[in-house]
This record gives C-alpha cells, structure tokens and sequence, in this order.
C-alpha cells in the first residue's frame, strides 16, 4: 500500500485547509484510514480515523473543527480542517491499516505534509 498525502501549508488562525490522502494497493489494508499529526517536541497523536460504514472518531480538541471522509470509492481520504488554531500546527501524517487498525496506527504511512497555523 502506498499513500500520497498532499494540502499542507501557511495558513492564519481561524482560517481552513484541507488535505489528501490518496492510496493504491491491497483494499483490505485500507480498511482503516486514519490521520495522525506530529508536533515539535511531542508524540505523534490520532487526530482522526475513519472506517467502513462511515464510522469516524475525532481526538477532542479538533471535535467541531475538522472533518474525515473519504470519497466514494475509499482510495481518498480528506481531512477538512476549519477554525484552525496555533495549537494546530504540526506535521500531518496519513495511516492505514486493516480492520484490527481501528484505534492503533495501521503499518502503513504517507509522507508528512506540514501545517502552520500562525497566531
């Protein structure tokens, strides 16, 4: 399974981005599709996933602001992310994995793409 991720980027506080990840490979290993984001300093953290049936979870602080989907085939997954804090910034990485992925990191990664939020 490959995963491009793609959307990062500057953008003020209160302002929206949304990013990408779109995958190829084996449909069973991507099940689970997640998000997780890096920031200077800290552990890396599940910011949101989402699984067959539509089922979503979003870590607290980002409920509200952000929103997971896939399109309609499940090879993208967006993260439409809105009312974008300083708190925000960090490097965004995209996961996935298959059905027991649900709630853990999946083995699979994209690259990171870089979101700054200035204040």
């Amino acid at each position: 399974v490959q995963l491009q991720a793609s959307g990062g980027g500057l953008v003020q506080a209160g302002g929206s981005l949304r990013l990408s990840c779109a995958a190829s490979g084996d449909a069973f290993s991507t099940w689970t599709r997640a998000w997780y984001r890096q920031a200077p300093g800290k552990q890396r953290e599940l910011v949101a996933s989402i699984r067959d049936a539509g089922i979503k979870y979003y870590e607290d602080s980002v409920k509200g602001r952000f929103t997971i989907s896939r399109d309609g085939d499940g090879t993208t997954v967006y993260l439409q992310m809105s009312s974008l804090k300083p708190e925000d910034t960090a490097v965004y990485y995209c996961n996935s994995g298959d059905s027991a992925s649900w709630g853990r990191p999946g083995p699979y990664w994209g690259q990171g793409t870089l979101v700054t939020v200035s204040s």
